[in-house]
């Protein structure tokens, strides 16, 4: 694994992660694993665990680690042998699960945090739901609230964790401002990983 740059994608919901990790994937051609796409795959499979995991994310709660981890280590393994490249996005969501991940799959090369204001956030999320043929469950303003406080009183502790790794981007701006932002860090990265394992 340590030739393959392992990137966490941070930010709360409707900062831009989701945007900007398609950007990443465009130009790098690396694999975006979504952790809340994986739960979501999960739930709409409508297995037992799928269920389980339904009625946690519906009151806005964060699901146990150890299922978060299982999904995204059976991605990676899948993908391994072909990825140029991993986005591990909305993980970790708390302190434990950065330590867990690191512990389990591989130490993360790089923290992307996209910051954005509260305000925008919200307005974004709510936007999305409008704008959405198939409404997500957790896109209502009740469970919206929640989900940006369990967000911001999980997410400076992670930060504080990883300040060596962290590149805090400022996502009020306009895509690709806050991308060419994205690329240098990238860029960075990947010649660090050259110089290693030449």
């Amino acid at each position: 694994m340590s030739d393959i740059p392992i990137i966490w994608i941070l930010g709360g919901p409707g900062c831009g992660k989701g945007t900007q990790c398609a950007k990443i994937v465009e130009k790098y051609g690396f694999t975006h694993l979504s952790s809340g796409d994986l739960l979501r795959e999960e739930v709409a499979s409508d297995s037992d665990k799928g269920r389980q995991l339904q009625a946690i994310m519906t009151s806005g709660a964060l699901v146990p680690n150890e299922e978060v981890l299982s999904l995204l280590n059976g991605a990676i393994t899948r993908a391994k042998g072909s990825s140029k490249g991993f986005l591990i996005d909305g993980y970790p969501r708390e302190k434990g699960q950065g330590i867990a991940f690191e512990e389990q799959i591989a130490p993360a090369d790089l923290v992307l945090y996209f910051q954005c204001a509260e305000e925008t956030m919200k307005d974004r999320i709510l936007a999305r739901a409008n704008a959405a043929a198939v409404k997500r469950a957790d896109d209502n303003e009740a469970t919206i609230l929640a989900r940006l406080k369990t967000f911001k009183d999980n997410t400076n502790a992670i930060l504080e964790q990883y300040v060596e790794k962290t590149l805090t981007i400022n996502a009020n701006r306009p895509v690709d401002e806050i991308f060419l932002d994205v690329v240098q860090a990238i860029d960075c990265v990947l010649k660090k990983k050259q110089k290693a394992s030449a």
